[in-house]
């Protein structure tokens, strides 16, 4: 692990490090779906300029409303929140600009997907607390070095997230044309949820209720809302021809 890069006589977080690259892929992958599709490729960047913005603020908001602690302070994100001010900062710039739709919402799935992997990337990097449970295993980890050191051996849950989720990313991106517009922001929605529900349980987090952890709950949360919508989307398809029958 690497929580600080040194270049030059300048000390930079990897964790920052990677939380920009993950902005700047996200990026790339939206501009080059918009350019697939003949839409507006700038919006990409309004896109992504939006979503720093509003993801820093739901992210630093949530930690607060879990934690307390000052509002204006170097440390203190997280995930749910990023990605919830962060999508309605995008919604609400996208409204705004009257690129709001539901091909928009698939657009933007398989890069939210890659920007978590990234992400995980700087966690890892950094040991920053978000690995999991002791465990003595082949491939168990300890952060001795990292911003939450461990000396304890440990499941390296941030690789486990990065394989996952960076392969969800990739097969997002080889369904973009596979559905109707607004099915693949459901699978996403779905695929996150289950991957952060099954990975809580190896990590270090309390329970909250029960016997689940708060992300949990909220994984609950996006995957009947995904799976709901899936259901419905199919339907929104099937019916017509039932009708006509």
């Amino acid at each position: 692990m690497q929580p600080e890069l040194h270049f030059f006589g300048l000390t930079i977080q990897s964790f920052g490090l990677c939380l920009g690259a993950s902005f700047l892929v996200a990026g790339w992958m939206v501009a080059k779906r918009l350019k697939e599709l003949g839409r507006n490729v700038d919006f990409a960047y309004e896109a992504v300029f939006a979503a720093l913005i509003g993801g820093i603020i739901g992210a630093k908001l949530w930690y607060i409303a879990e934690n307390g602690g000052p509002l204006f302070s170097g440390t203190g994100l997280v995930f749910y929140g990023g990605l919830f001010g962060g999508a309605l900062a995008v919604c609400a710039w996208a409204w705004y600009r009257g690129e709001l739709d539901l091909q928009l919402a698939d657009i933007v799935a398989p890069s939210l997907a890659a920007a978590y992997a990234i992400g995980r990337i700087g966690c890892q990097l950094a040991g920053d607390g978000d690995y999991g449970k002791n465990w003595d295993g082949p491939w168990a980890m300890a952060y001795p070095h990292g911003t939450v050191p461990t000396t304890a051996t440990v499941h390296p849950t941030p690789i486990y997230e990065i394989i996952v989720m960076g392969g969800f990313a990739l097969l997002l991106w080889h369904w973009r044309d596979r559905w109707r517009p607004g099915t693949l922001i459901g699978v996403y929605v779905f695929g996150a949820g289950l991957e952060r529900f099954l990975v809580e349980f190896l990590r270090r987090n309390s329970d909250a209720a029960f016997g689940l952890t708060q992300p949990q709950l909220v994984s609950v949360v996006m995957m009947l809302a995904g799976g709901a919508w899936l259901v419905f989307r199919r339907g929104a398809v099937t019916a017509p021809a039932a009708r006509a029958a």
